[in-house]
């Protein structure tokens, strides 16, 4: 089993494909300094095993490593990810509101 990530500038998401088929995205929108992920999704063929989880971190590791964006988790999956993660709990922009 072949599994690729990739972050498909053009559609504004992350992409991961297992064995050249599409298996999973996590779309999102920058705005000055923020990158919000806006909305996790999983083919319901391959829902329920951990795909998502792996997209994300994939996500993460890519806006640290690439970018000096804040993450704006607007998506709950994405939210519920930090909470289990707390110590990437930095990445995250801090809104007033």
């Amino acid at each position: 089993m072949s599994t690729e990530f990739s972050n498909e500038t053009d559609a504004s998401r992350y992409a991961m494909h297992i064995d050249g088929e599409l298996a999973g995205v996590l779309d999102y929108s920058i705005l000055g300094s923020a990158i919000s992920l806006t909305r996790a999704f999983t083919v319901p063929a391959r829902r329920g095993q951990g795909l998502a989880a792996q997209l994300v971190e994939f996500a993460v590791n890519d806006i640290e490593a690439t970018t000096d964006l804040r993450i704006v988790p607007m998506c709950w999956y994405v939210a519920d990810w930090f909470e289990a993660h707390p110590e990437r709990s930095g990445l995250l922009e801090r809104r007033a509101g």
